[in-house]
């Protein structure tokens, strides 16, 4: 069931209707209408799936209350152990069974011995890789004491599956998500006003901006080897807002959705294009998956080290399981090694940058700040031909074919309305780029009657431009 569907369109509402009739005074029962809406949101992408889900729930509701009532370090370290092994390996299995079975026996077949390899035809759960996190971070916060395991099932498992962001994030941490199940929430106008607003952003973003670049980029991508190298620029630029419009504008429905229930999501993206450097990128760019990685990867393997080189191999390991996690493809891993290699050279570059903060002449910061601005985007958007191509040797063929001399050779992929419409968005984005908290579509600075303006013209575009029933394209993550 997509946010941009006629499906959603109904069962929103009926569920917004139905939970604020529910009585408050009994929480267990409204979170146990949540819990069945969001089984019921899932089983319509596949109702097998239902039972992993449910396995994945059950095993780290079981560890939490295993490790809440052992000190024993041996049962402790089991315990987690049962935990990862089960998560992960059920991520394993539905992701990257047949990517490291055909990846050995290319491997193999380079030494002279050929094999066949023996795949198998695997569907891949929706959403496997954002609740396998979610749920693994909250058995490894009750292993460090950082969390107290709950008791509540019922609150547990509709935390897991919590249909707002079940499907492509935010990744939610248990101790910002969990304790809003353990209260009744109160029905608030100016949430619900603020959640439809949101709601409303994020599908502007997806059906109009996204879904449109989506036709060009498939195009291109499609015949790059016959295309110029101005469309092959103009391709991955278009790519770089389709992917950022379809995935931030997920994370804007999410958040939206769950704020008409009464739930606060975390903020997945900051305004990411207008970022001074690949170090500032990563903290705007999903935000959820690099501060898990953050958190639960790089301090584990020692973090930030007085040794320089331990301190690039660890960020070079954690933007390799990265770009792994994005796909079980070749493409994705050498994604997140150009990234690597970006972040580490770009480092001290942006430390140099920060110290000339308090510097006098603001032209020449504010020279400096554009200029990374536009560098940024353009290392970014290059990666992104890695991350969009089928294959690494179609990445390298598009990449040759974008340094030629055809490179200034007029192109007919130059939409003028959708180059349009990313200028408003992005002028939305820079109006925005100082609020600290950011998770509001907000025009407090400006008339009430040209809020309405606004909105109709954001519905008025959704109706006349909007592509219907396009997916997004995290979920194959």
């Amino acid at each position: 069931m997509l946010f941009n569907s006629f499906d959603f369109g109904i069962f929103l509402p009926v569920v917004f209707a139905i939970y604020w009739i529910l009585p408050s005074r009994q929480v267990w029962i409204r979170n146990s209408f949540i819990l069945a809406a969001s089984y019921y949101f899932y089983a319509a992408w596949d109702v097998r799936f239902l039972a992993l889900i449910f396995a994945s729930s059950v095993v780290d509701f079981v560890a939490g209350l295993v490790l809440a009532r052992n000190s024993a370090p041996n049962v402790r370290k089991l315990t987690l152990f049962t935990s990862l092994v089960f998560n992960l390996g059920c991520l394993g299995f539905f992701k990257y069974y047949n990517f490291f079975i055909e990846s050995f026996a290319e491997s193999v077949s380079w030494f002279g011995a050929p094999v066949e390899a023996s795949t198998l035809r695997i569907i891949l759960p929706a959403g496997i890789s954002f609740y396998t996190f979610q749920t693994l971070s909250y058995t490894i916060d009750v292993y460090r004491n950082r969390l107290r395991a709950t008791s509540d099932p019922i609150s547990f498992f509709a935390f897991v599956s919590f249909f707002p962001q079940l499907v492509a994030g935010p990744i939610e941490r248990a101790e910002q998500l969990l304790p809003q199940f353990a209260y009744a929430h109160s029905i608030d106008a100016d949430s619900i006003r603020s959640g439809l607003r949101q709601f409303l952003w994020g599908l502007f973003k997806k059906v109009v901006i996204a879904d449109n670049c989506g036709r060009y980029v498939d195009s291109i991508f499609r015949d790059y080897d016959s295309l110029p190298a101005s469309a092959l620029w103009m391709g991955s630029i278009l790519f770089a807002f389709q992917i950022y419009g379809d995935f931030s504008g997920y994370s804007d429905m999410a958040i939206g959705s769950a704020r008409l229930f009464g739930f606060q999501l975390s903020r997945n993206f900051k305004t990411p294009y207008l970022a001074v450097g690949l170090v500032d990128f990563w903290r705007r760019w999903h935000i959820s998956l690099s501060t898990w990685f953050r958190d639960y990867v790089y301090v584990p393997l020692g973090g930030r080290q007085e040794s320089t080189f331990i301190t690039y191999r660890n960020l070079t390991i954690v933007f390799l399981l990265s770009g792994l996690w994005h796909g079980a493809a070749w493409t994705f891993v050498l994604w997140g090694a150009f990234h690597a290699m970006g972040y580490v050279l770009s480092s001290p570059i942006e430390r140099r940058l920060k110290s000339n903060v308090g510097s006098k002449l603001s032209w020449t910061r504010a020279a400096g700040q554009v200029t990374g601005v536009l560098l940024t985007f353009l290392f970014v958007t290059a990666g992104w031909v890695l991350f969009r191509s089928r294959t690494v040797g179609n990445a390298i063929t598009y990449y040759q074919g974008m340094f030629n001399d055809t490179i200034f050779t007029p192109t007919e992929f130059l939409p003028p309305r959708i180059l349009a419409l990313i200028g408003l968005m992005m002028a939305f984005e820079f109006y925005h780029r100082n609020r600290e908290h950011g998770l509001d579509f907000n025009l407090e600075l400006v008339p009430k009657w040209v809020h309405w303006i606004v909105y109709q013209l954001l519905v008025f575009g959704i109706i006349s431009f909007g592509v219907a029933d396009q997916s997004f394209i995290y979920f194959q993550f």
